[in-house]
């Protein structure tokens, strides 16, 4: 049995159960690089973990569930990755340059295998969709740093769009996701690029979008990814 990073140095200070569900989590996550999401089953994970069956069930009730997990770890990783470039610049275009380029930055050990949950999260039925009851939390974590993004930037939005520009945001972000699936560049370079070239047309469409006359194309645009994209409707009040 191979072992991962958390069966070779265990921490005292982690509770026991967190060491499990980590160990667990990272051998799933193992298992779906090399033979691919749909050919590993609970059991060949409980197997390679050194774990019982029910143990594993015990901790991740499925397969999705265990998508979930990794879902929430890259969340809380890009959480605690992106605090100086909250704490830092105050110009919108330099922030949501920062903000992205650190998710890329977060996500490149997981980039080999991203395109295995990728074949099953298009589906909009399925529960590792972005956009599915599923997926809230790691999809409002990921809100939420754009909202914090907005709100520490010396760029003055409407207030009445204050609840619309972090989801946009949001969804700039899922395109940039699907983008960096199928970039083979070298560390997916142009992704990279991507996001330089993205930042400041973003930054300068929200200073735009508080002008009056603007105003309605904002809401024009959300109105059509609330009712086109799959689950966006349960996102606004």
């Amino acid at each position: 049995m191979k072992e991962t990073g958390a069966s070779q140095g265990k921490d005292a200070r982690v509770p026991k159960s967190e060491q499990t569900r980590t160990l667990i989590l990272e051998t799933a996550l193992r298992l779906f690089q090399e033979r691919g999401y749909d050919k590993t089953t609970m059991r060949a994970i409980a197997q390679e973990a050194g774990v019982s069956v029910g143990n594993a069930y015990y901790y991740f009730t499925n397969k999705e569930h265990l998508v979930q997990g990794f879902y929430d770890r890259l969340a809380a990783e890009h959480e605690a990755a992106v605090r100086p470039v909250l704490d830092g610049d105050k110009d919108l275009a330099v922030r949501v340059r920062g903000v992205l380029l650190t998710w890329l930055d977060v996500a490149e050990p997981y980039h080999r295998f991203a395109a295995q949950f990728f074949k099953n999260a298009a589906d909009p039925e399925s529960p590792l969709s972005p956009f599915s009851a599923d997926s809230v939390a790691a999809r409002e974590a990921a809100i939420s740093i754009h909202r914090r993004c907005l709100a520490g930037s010396d760029t003055k939005a409407d207030p009445e769009l204050a609840e619309l520009l972090p989801q946009l945001m949001w969804l700039m972000q899922m395109g940039l996701v699907l983008y960096w699936v199928y970039d083979r560049t070298e560390h997916t370079g142009r992704s990279r690029r991507l996001v330089e070239r993205a930042a400041p047309i973003a930054a300068r469409a929200i200073a735009l979008s508080r002008f009056r006359a603007l105003r309605p194309l904002v809401r024009q645009i959300h109105e059509v990814l609330v009712e086109f994209l799959p689950g966006a409707a349960g996102r606004v009040a």
